[in-house]
């Protein structure tokens, strides 16, 4: 699986792995895996148990987070001298939310090629089946671990206009679930999926008030992976917030530059707000 016939070089190939049911492996990641020099895991133990399960038996090592920086130069040295490197993550595919920017980084610097070999990917697995607005989303990861940090990364998406999406884990959820009810309010609508292609898969559609109380409902609910959807918030305008916004604006600008910038920070009608400027023109004089 090297391209040393050519450069000498070998390759370093991005593998996506089962996100939870097996069977969802692809015919050409098994090839892959099967065939290149090194495997890269994240976690070696669970790795092993996947690819024996998959009936892999090939020399396996270790690239997480305490030792990306170390590690990656090596294995850079390894590509070098044509090996050929398999990177897969604990599952689905790798640097979303996992290591492995770095070791990608250095590889295109050194013009390694670098070959995505693509599959499962919890997040649009969710999306894809969540039943909301699919064409425009944002994908935030794992929000901040601790609270005040939680709610100020929330606070700076109260404006997005896109669908939001995040990881959480079995131990966060609920503190999780709490910050965002602060911040969009406990009606805001939302989706969790939980244990995605696994026996339990779960899509749990409702306001926040209402997932929660399903999370509270039996202990097994708080266990697993999820993914939180958070579909487009219609934009909360506060009643004279344009007239105020061009009020300041026209006491410094010509009504046409005024209309102008309040559009771009409002993303509000170019005709409506200059409507209202000619009425606080006229008001004025």
């Amino acid at each position: 699986m090297t391209n040393s016939l050519a450069t000498g070089i070998g390759t370093l190939y991005i593998v996506a792995t089962p996100i939870g049911n097996r069977e969802d492996i692809t015919f050409r990641a098994l090839e892959v895996l099967k065939s290149v020099d090194l495997i890269l895991a994240e976690d070696t133990r669970h790795s092993l148990q996947l690819l024996s399960a998959l009936g892999i038996k090939n020399r396996l090592e270790s690239l997480h987070a305490h030792n990306e920086n170390d590690k990656s130069n090596q294995i850079i040295d390894y590509l070098l001298a044509g090996q050929s490197i398999a990177l897969i993550s604990d599952a689905g595919t790798p640097l979303i939310s996992d290591p492995g920017f770095l070791l990608v980084k250095l590889a295109r610097q050194q013009h390694i090629p670098v070959t995505p070999i693509p599959g499962a990917c919890a997040l649009i697995t969710a999306l894809c089946a969540a039943g909301i607005p699919c064409d425009s989303f944002l994908f935030l990861g794992f929000l901040p671990a601790k609270h005040q940090a939680r709610i100020s990364k929330l606070k700076s998406l109260i404006t997005e206009p896109h669908t939001l999406i995040f990881y959480e884990s079995t131990h966060r959820i609920l503190e999780c679930i709490d910050d965002m009810s602060e911040i969009f309010g406990q009606s805001c609508e939302i989706v969790l999926a939980k244990e995605l292609t696994k026996t339990f898969e779960r899509f749990i559609n409702g306001t926040l008030k209402e997932v929660k109380d399903w999370l509270l409902r039996e202990p097994a609910h708080v266990k697993g992976e999820f993914v939180l959807l958070v579909p487009p918030r219609p934009a909360v305008i506060e009643p004279g917030a344009d007239e105020k916004l061009l009020e300041i604006l026209l006491k410094e600008l010509p009504l046409k530059q005024a209309v102008t910038i309040a559009c771009k920070l409002s993303n509000r009608s170019k005709n409506e707000l200059y409507e209202k400027a000619l009425a606080i023109k006229n008001q004025s004089s």
